[in-house]
């Protein structure tokens, strides 16, 4: 009875040394892709762009395009959503400034950028299985799904952005402040020499 648990264990050490090199495997990856925001925006964009063209073509699984719909409502609230909300919750000083005379503190998301665009990629991946399964193809009239979805995001839209406006808060910025060159016939100091 001994020999039969060791034969057990030489099958299962092979398994969990491969998941534990794939798993380092992907996360060496996923970490060489964090500064390189545009390509990895790309690469969800074929992805999504795959599934949006395996489910045209099979013509179905409107549930799992729908879930996947407000899957990315949800995402995308939380990436507009400034970490501390002003409305729920009074801090210590991490808060958004209301008032013009307010010190500046940056926009801090409650879902950062990465973590965002990793969970929009691994939700177009897993609705893109799921389009192989059967029991996921439910049979819906899809344009009441479509004009709900709509509604729903128009309505949730509309109270994030009079949310944003209340509170005078943006959640984008455009990069570095740039400021213009400085002119060559100015002084820094403002002083003539003789």
């Amino acid at each position: 009875m001994e020999g039969d648990g060791g034969d057990a264990a030489t099958v299962v050490a092979p398994l969990a040394k491969w998941r534990n090199d794939f798993s380092r495997a992907f996360q060496y990856y996923l970490d060489r892709s964090t500064p390189h925001p545009t390509e990895r925006w790309l690469g969800t964009l074929a992805v999504a762009a795959i599934y949006v063209l395996r489910a045209y073509f099979v013509q179905g699984y409107y549930i799992v395009s729908y879930g996947l719909g407000i899957y990315i409502l949800n995402l995308l609230i939380g990436f507009l959503s400034p970490k501390v909300d002003p409305e729920v919750e009074v801090s210590d000083g991490a808060s958004l400034p209301t008032k013009g005379s307010d010190e500046f503190k940056p926009f801090i998301r409650r879902l950062p950028e990465f973590k965002f665009w990793y969970a929009i990629t691994k939700a177009f991946c897993v609705a893109f299985l799921m389009t192989f399964f059967s029991v996921f193809d439910v049979p819906v009239f899809w344009p009441i799904l479509l004009c709900y979805w709509i509604v729903l995001f128009v309505l949730t839209m509309k109270r994030q952005i009079m949310h944003m406006i209340k509170y005078k808060y943006v959640p984008f910025s455009i990069g570095k402040q740039r400021y213009g060159r400085k002119k060559p016939g100015a002084s820094s100091s403002g002083l003539m020499r003789d």
